[in-house]
């Protein structure tokens, strides 16, 4: 069960740091990550029903998951916190104009 609580965890803050990233295409140092409160509203409820599923035994029961100790919650995080660093450096190359998302916008710039 331990492994997949971690997992979830895992899969549940790269959302929540994603969702951060998603502030706008500037820096998030430079829109700063308390810009939308309703945001962070939403990460700290998240995170709220997160940590309820897996430390309320009844519960933790129902989703088939685990109590995880703070070596795992280092873990975790250790593991989520790079995807703000790419998404940082996509940011860069979306600035410059050497990247876009949407493929029209490839193929047009490649013809």
């Amino acid at each position: 069960k331990v492994p997949m609580t971690v997992a979830l965890s895992v899969l549940v803050t790269v959302e929540m740091f994603n969702a951060l990233n998603a502030l706008g295409d500037s820096s998030l140092l430079q829109v700063g990550p308390l810009s939308n409160l309703y945001l962070i509203g939403a990460i700290v409820l998240s995170f709220s029903l997160h940590f309820l599923i897996m430390y309320v035994p009844a519960i933790a029961g129902i989703f088939g998951v685990w109590p995880l100790d703070v070596w795992s919650w280092k873990l975790i995080v250790a593991l989520s916190v790079p995807i703000v660093f790419v998404d940082e450096v996509m940011k860069i190359f979306v600035r410059r104009g050497e990247y876009t998302a949407n493929a029209s916008q490839v193929k047009a710039k490649t013809e």
